[in-house]
């Protein structure tokens, strides 16, 4: 079988290409460059410093390196203007609304299981092949998307919004075996990458000071930071979109009530709300809508699941429930921190992942979360 594997310069996809080669199939790898960190170093404020090379060209060295000790051909794709157009400009629009996006989700869909896999039939391969750690089932009524061995590494939540199709021909060869096993393989190969660091960045932009690197596209307006329940005053914020709900570090918030929570934002008035620890069922809701649902199996409605509402967040029981042509009411009784408008409701039935979509709202006894933080009055 033909594969090609999508080699980032990191040890996941150096090792998930190495296991392929062992089973048999004929592999190459290809290098997605998704950023063109040379053109927007002067946007950045990020230039490269004594004409070393950026971080992206020495991904691609290294992956060209794995290529070597592997023994299979590279190939090098540019999805540049894909990435800004598909991925990026929706980043940068949805921070401008005051809301947390998440790249990553949106660079599986349309980057690594969509434009890639175009790429990959006109070279001739029928079947594409990557280092997430996750796995797929390939069945008689198609194929089905689930956790990863590795529960500590498992990212199904960031494969929830790839098309349902893109599975059939999909190979996730790190499925069954952990991080600490792939590194040992990776040594005892003598790979270049086998103790490289992972990468924690902006999917494809790399690791950067975010504040300063959202700077540079949605400046910086500091305003006051609003006890949520007095409505007094009690620090200032450096720009309220650069705040997520539930964030408790970086406040500046000192005094005697313990840590401080983000609660909620008015963008319009640039204020950021936050609560004490002992008000901290500020940030419980009950219920929200979600949206661009995608779905990897077939479900009947009501339906009973689990949820996760944010990356490494526990499961969630919920019900599942049509609200409109395009929204989906979630409900979960029991109350949950920190659902957050722009993040991703991903579902699972068991290890099995349904799939996800946007958060659009959050509620509380049927009354929208954030009505209720610009009123001060909770549910």
């Amino acid at each position: 079988m033909k594969i090609l594997v999508g080699l980032s310069g990191g040890v996941d996809s150096a090792v998930a290409a190495y296991l392929l080669k062992q089973q048999g199939h004929e592999v190459a790898g290809a290098f997605m460059r998704n950023w063109d960190s040379a053109a927007n170093n002067d946007v950045l404020g990020n230039p490269t410093l004594n004409n070393d090379i950026c971080p992206q060209e020495e991904d691609y060295h290294d992956a060209q390196a794995v290529a070597n000790s592997l023994d299979i051909p590279l190939l090098r794709i540019d999805f540049i203007k894909e990435y800004w157009d598909d991925v990026f400009t929706n980043f940068i629009s949805e921070y401008k609304k005051g809301r947390t996006p998440n790249p990553d989700i949106l660079c599986n869909k349309y980057i690594k299981f969509d434009a890639f896999f175009e790429f990959a039939r006109r070279q001739g391969f029928e079947n594409v092949a990557t280092g997430h750690y996750a796995k797929v089932t390939h069945e008689a009524d198609g194929s089905y998307l689930y956790k990863a061995g590795d529960l500590n590494k498992d990212q199904t939540y960031f494969l929830s919004q790839v098309r349902r199709e893109a599975f059939n021909t999909t190979y996730f060869p790190l499925g069954e075996i952990d991080k600490h096993e792939v590194r040992r393989i990776a040594s005892q190969l003598n790979l270049s990458v086998a103790d490289k660091k992972d990468s924690t960045g902006i999917c494809f932009i790399g690791e950067r000071n975010f504040r300063q690197f959202l700077n540079n596209y949605l400046p910086a307006h500091d305003g006051d930071i609003v006890d949520v329940v007095t409505r007094e005053t009690v620090g200032r914020h450096v720009g309220v979109l650069y705040y997520t709900i539930g964030q408790r570090k970086g406040l500046g918030i000192g005094g005697d009530h313990g840590r401080w929570f983000v609660v909620g934002k008015d963008v319009e008035n640039n204020i950021l709300y936050v609560a004490n620890n002992e008000n901290r069922h500020w940030l419980q809701s009950d219920s929200c809508l979600v949206s661009n649902l995608n779905w990897l199996a077939d479900i009947d409605f009501p339906y009973a699941a689990n949820a996760k509402f944010r990356y490494r967040q526990k499961d969630n029981p919920v019900i599942i429930e049509p609200y409109d042509d395009q929204l989906f009411l979630v409900r979960y009784p029991q109350r949950v921190e920190s659902v957050t408008p722009g993040q991703q409701a991903v579902f699972y039935d068991g290890d099995k992942c349904l799939g996800g979509g946007v958060i659009e709202q959050t509620f509380l006894n049927g009354i929208d979360n954030q009505e209720m933080i610009l009123k001060g009055q909770k549910g």
